[in-house]
């Protein structure tokens, strides 16, 4: 496992425990990618320095830890830009990552599909094309003087054409799959589709397994599903089709959300949205922003929904003391019971609390989930196409 440090920064919109909380995302993200993480440096600064992202004090102190620890990776918080990137990586002299190149390292781990693969390696060139420096020594650069009119581009002109060229290559292929994914998913007759949605690692590909009995991959990781899984289910007497999709993340950065238009094409043409959430999280309620945020982009937020609260089970408020009067009841001291008087009362009986582990409220959570495509069904195949009669 390589030794890795993490570094955040402090700034007037992103304050010190929202900061903590990306650092400790970051930190999952590092483990996740087969990194050990050793230390964390964070800086407050009004705004990041545009050549080093950190100020000069900070980037030494890094530089001595990375010399005393023998440190191979340093990893920024946020995306860093090209310039900045070259800088930083003269002064460390080992591997400077940043978000994005990072959750794109983890992407490449998980893909297995030669589908997703391409996905993956269409982000990752259209993130490398800024980011190229010279990486070839045979292609001398052009110069003066008699038998050196070079051949007529330099190295770094020859590097870019050719990830150009991939990056239309690429985009054809995603073009013709995109093409045969349409057509699969307008052969699938007379049957609804539910979409699982979710911010990742909340449990999607968990619940997956419980309605659909099948054995879609699901590990306590980041992104352990890249690739969609769509699984017939029948409750009662209703068939319908429910598919697995990618966790989404804060930060999410633009270039996966272009390359990954395909498989979130499964959301944008669900009827409807099991929107799970992780409600053991201190901040799920910023998850749930996340996701909408997402699914606003890819126009889907209108559809109907159903929000799922997973891992109750691992569920702990923070004791509260009413003598206390110091202290005064914040979110973080409310119980379950409590939460469900919240704005989530307004959601009637679109809410579900369950334990996908633990099998808790599945029933309840199935008997919702067999009225909603039910109302959907009977409005678009109004001829019976139940598998048998209902006995009331």
């Amino acid at each position: 496992m390589e030794n890795t440090v993490l570094v955040g920064i402090i700034t007037q919109t992103q304050g010190a425990s929202k900061s903590k909380e990306y650092l400790d995302e970051l930190d999952f993200l590092t483990i996740t990618a087969g990194g050990k993480v050793v230390k964390r440096f964070v800086q407050k600064l009004n705004m990041p320095n545009p050549k080093t992202f950190i100020g000069s004090g900070k980037i030494s102190e890094i530089k001595n830890y990375i010399i005393e620890n023998n440190v191979s990776t340093v990893i920024f918080d946020d995306e860093l830009s090209p310039t900045q990137e070259r800088n930083i990586s003269k002064i460390f002299n080992c591997k400077v990552l940043d978000r994005t190149n990072l959750i794109l390292d983890i992407f490449a781990q998980r893909a297995t599909t030669s589908y997703a693969k391409t996905q993956v390696e269409l982000a990752q060139c259209q993130y490398l094309l800024p980011r190229l420096k010279g990486m070839w020594t045979h292609l001398e650069r052009q110069k003066g003087g008699i038998g050196m009119r070079g051949p007529g581009e330099t190295e770094i002109e020859t590097d870019r054409r050719i990830v150009r060229d991939k990056i239309s290559l690429l985009k054809e292929k995603i073009k013709a799959i995109d093409k045969q994914m349409h057509v699969q998913r307008g052969n699938r007759g007379k049957l609804i589709r539910v979409a699982i949605v979710g911010y990742t690692n909340v449990g999607k590909s968990t619940i997956m397994n419980l309605l659909s009995k099948s054995k879609v991959f699901a590990e306590d990781k980041l992104f352990a599903t890249l690739d969609t899984t769509v699984r017939k289910i029948v409750i009662r007497n209703l068939p319908f089709l429910l598919s697995d999709t990618v966790g989404f993340i804060r930060k999410l950065p633009t270039q996966l959300i272009e390359s990954f238009k395909s498989t979130l094409d499964e959301v944008r043409e669900a009827d409807l949205l099991i929107h799970v959430v992780d409600i053991s999280h201190s901040n799920f309620e910023e998850h749930i922003n996340a996701v909408e945020n997402t699914l606003d982009e890819i126009k889907s937020l209108d559809k109907p929904s159903i929000m799922v609260f997973n891992k109750i089970d691992n569920y702990q408020p923070v004791y509260f003391e009413k003598e206390d009067l110091t202290i005064e009841k914040g979110k973080k001291h409310f119980s379950i019971k409590e939460w469900e008087q919240t704005w989530m009362n307004k959601l009637g009986d679109k809410v579900q609390f369950i334990s996908a582990i633990n099998k808790t409220n599945i029933e309840q959570l199935k008997d919702c989930l067999y009225n909603e495509v039910r109302k959907i069904h009977i409005t678009r195949f109004p001829y019976n196409d139940f598998l048998y009669p209902e006995i009331n």
